[in-house]
């Protein structure tokens, strides 16, 4: 574990403009700096970074955070790679941790060895693309499919010739193990007669001549380099142009290439994600690559591999929402209901997963060819959402009418609910479960060990409790709320007067508040200023099927009217000093019953009061 102390001087020594102008092209605005925000596509620049503060906020798409979040938003990086990245930008060392010598030097030398690795695999896709120009026959393949030169240029793609040491020409050492360790090539011992049916036989240098029993993995097919999250090669995927098997050949694991960790086109799909708004995870490198080429530069694809929580996991990085395309026929099903199983454990109440099955005789590249960009785009729209799909599942070859179906229904969805994270959605879908089994739901709910309602249950958010926060939220605080959404309501042009500091406030509220909020956030950054009733109308949408969202919009419409007359403006920044000022009471509240005792918790609570003394004022 990294130090907090560490972490604060890091963040301490670094400029977030100097990090944040090496992507972005930052011009100054007052106080600020201001970009076009590299997370989403927009003409008018609304991504700010703050000296001052040291921090960045996009008044479009709503990221914000510092250094240390940039680099992870942008770059793809966990937060342990981002501080290392960081460090060693700025000349700092990072603690080491409790592992032993020995184990810190294995970790070095797989780090230098993967290094090198990478080196290897760029200079042969390099080769494969020059290789692609070289050959008429592979760019008309392209062709036919559709491909034009701009998206083969941007994926990188290239041809391998049909020859079995191809390599030979472009690497200074055939033998080097390292052409074998990177899955470039392989070498079989002499005794093994056994080839890659996949190659041609009369391809130059035929292994009946060569001595060596080393070959090109990859030979007379379409290269498709695998690239990582930062853009570095680590793998490929070969396609067949004509008839063969496999019809795709992928490179073997390797210390820079895990299949169940990565994803193809992810690199490349990037900035669309923030745009699009959702990840489209489909089956195929040609999926993906003819998907970009129709409209859909947001999808990424599996490597050959089952969809894993670790694949969930990364995509979740960039995007809440994600939607599964598959075939609609046997093989379809059998992969969704493994994603299904992969996402279950990330599928938080923030978050959308959703499962698109196209018709058995389609995948996405024939679907938007035949049928349409438009169609395409309908059918993402009624995809399944993953409560339905794990019902789905759970009931398929079940008799409802008959009480063994039902029971076995309850028997199958168990181990899929189980693993679903505490929250809402865990226990709506509990009680759709006992309404298609038509069990009672308390019943069902002690039997599975799932807590009821608490015992004074009145629905205001004012006795919600917040994960972030220890206790239950206070009266006081639900009303500051309320009136704040009245406010924006009203105004809502006053949302973009507002600094990050006082967004990154709002938008960390209770349920229902923080949807509300990003809701706000979102209809005045695509619509711009609303009339009360038309922005009213956008929030009940953003929770519809929420109770609680639903009756604190009720509860503020019914009960909050103008109050005295004056400046909405200014009534609004008073409401949120108020709701700044009980924040720094919490931590100043958290940091005094854990003790001060350290040099760090002393300076932090420095600074909180003389925070609380500035908003006081």
């Amino acid at each position: 574990m990294i130090p907090p102390a560490f972490i604060h001087d890091l963040l301490a020594r670094t400029d977030i403009v100097e990090i944040v102008g090496r992507v972005v092209t930052l011009k100054k605005a007052g106080a600020t700096h201001k970009g076009l925000c590299p997370f989403h596509g927009e003409k008018t620049p609304s991504f700010t970074v703050s000296a001052s503060r040291q921090t960045y906020h996009c008044f479009g798409c709503g990221v914000h955070g510092n250094a240390i979040g940039f680099l992870m938003e942008h770059s793809g990086l966990s937060f342990i790679d981002a501080v290392k990245d960081l460090a060693q930008q700025v000349g700092l060392q990072v603690p080491a941790d409790d592992a032993s010598p020995q184990e810190r030097e294995r970790a070095a030398r797989m780090k230098e060895k993967q290094a090198t690795l990478v080196d290897v695999l760029a200079k042969a896709c390099e080769h494969y693309r020059g290789q692609l120009k070289a050959s008429p026959r592979a760019v008309d393949y392209l062709k036919r499919r559709g491909l034009s030169g701009e998206i083969a240029a941007r994926f990188a793609l290239g041809y391998a010739a049909d020859g079995w040491r191809g390599l030979a020409g472009v690497f200074a050492r055939y033998d080097d193990p390292l052409l074998e360790e990177s899955g470039l090539v392989i070498d079989r011992p002499a005794a093994d007669p056994a080839r890659d049916s996949s190659a041609s036989a009369g391809g130059q240098d035929d292994p009946a001549a060569v001595s060596s029993k080393r070959y090109d993995r990859f030979r007379d097919r379409i290269m498709f380099p695998i690239r990582s999250v930062q853009g570095e090669v680590i793998g490929f995927g070969g396609r067949v142009l004509d008839q063969g098997e496999p019809k795709y050949l992928n490179s073997p694991e390797t210390p820079v290439f895990v299949k169940g960790r990565e994803l193809y086109g992810l690199h490349e799909a990037r900035a669309a994600l923030r745009k699009h708004g959702f990840a489209l995870v489909v089956e195929g490198y040609m999926d993906v690559v003819a998907l970009a080429q129709l409209g859909f530069p947001n999808a990424v694809a599996t490597l050959g591999t089952a969809c894993t929580a670790e694949h969930v996991q990364k995509l979740l990085r960039f995007t809440d929402s994600i939607v599964f395309a598959f075939d609609g026929d046997a093989a379809g099903r059998r992969a969704a209901q493994r994603a299904l199983e992969a996402s279950l454990p990330h599928a938080s109440d923030t978050r959308s997963i959703r499962f698109l099955f196209l018709p058995p005789e389609h995948d996405p590249d024939s679907f938007v060819r035949e049928k349409g960009a438009a169609a395409f785009e309908a059918c993402i729209a009624q995809a399944v959402p993953l409560s339905r799909q794990l019902i789905a599942i759970a009931s398929e070859g079940c008799d409802l009418d008959a009480a063994e179906g039902r029971a076995r229904l309850l028997a199958n969805a168990r181990p899929l609910w189980e693993a679903l994270p505490q929250g809402a959605l865990k226990r709506q879908l509990l009680a759709e479960l006992a309404a298609c089994a038509r069990d009672d739901l308390e019943q069902l709910r002690r039997q599975w060990g799932q807590p009821g309602p608490p015992a004074d249950s009145r629905g205001s958010a004012a006795h919600r409790v917040h994960p972030r926060r220890a206790g239950p939220i206070k009266r006081e605080m639900a009303n500051l709320l309320d009136r704040a959404i009245w406010l924006l309501l009203h105004r809502s042009d006053g949302w973009t007067d507002l600094d990050g500091d006082a967004h990154d406030l709002l938008c960390v509220q209770p349920a229902p508040y923080a949807a509300l909020f990003a809701a706000i956030e979102r209809s005045v950054h695509e619509h711009g200023a609303l009339a009360p009733g038309a922005l009213l109308d956008e929030l009940r949408q953003s929770v519809a099927g929420d109770a609680l969202g639903s009756a604190a919009l009720a509860r503020i419409a019914a009960f909050h009217g103008p109050g005295t007359e004056g400046d909405s403006a200014v009534e609004l920044s008073r409401v949120i000093a108020k709701l700044q000022l009980k924040a720094v009471d919490e931590e100043l509240e958290r940091l005094f019953e854990s003790g001060v005792d350290s040099p760090d918790s002393q300076r932090r609570s420095r600074e909180l009061m003389e925070t609380r003394r500035r908003l006081k004022a």
